[in-house]
C-alpha cells in the first residue's frame, strides 16, 4: 500500500491514544543564517516531540536514516522513528528504527 495510507492509519491510532499529531509539516532549512526555503516535509510530528517517518520500501537504506536525522537536527528534536510498512500482512514484522539526535 501507499505510504500515505499507512500515515493516515497511524495518525488515527495515535490520536485514539490521546497523542496529538501534525502531518506533512514543512521543514524549513537554512544555511549560514540564510533561509533556503522549504526543503522537506516530514510525515508525522507526534506530541511536538517525536518525528515519525513512514516508508513502504523493500528494505530500509542508510539514506532513509540520514533523512530522519536531518529532520531531527533541523527541527531541533531529539527522537525519531523510522517505520517500514512493506509487509504482506500488517501482522508480519514491521521494520522499526529509533534514531536519537
Amino acid at each position: 500500500m501507499l505510504e500515505s495510507f499507512y500515515e493516515e492509519a497511524l495518525c488515527c491510532e495515535l490520536e485514539a491514544r490521546g497523542i496529538s499529531v501534525q502531518t506533512q509539516l514543512p521543514v524549513k532549512a537554512s544555511y549560514k543564517g540564510r533561509s533556503i526555503g522549504i526543503g522537506f516535509r516530514l510525515d508525522i510530528l507526534a506530541d511536538d516531540q517525536v518525528i515519525i517517518e513512514i516508508k513502504s520500501v523493500d528494505r530500509l537504506h542508510d539514506v532513509h536514516k540520514k533523512q530522519l536525522l536531518t529532520y531531527l537536527k533541523v527541527m531541533r528534536k531529539k527522537v525519531g522513528i523510522l517505520i517500514n510498512f512493506d509487509v504482506a500482512r500488517i501482522e508480519d514484522k514491521i521494520s522499526l528504527v529509533r534514531i536519537i539526535n
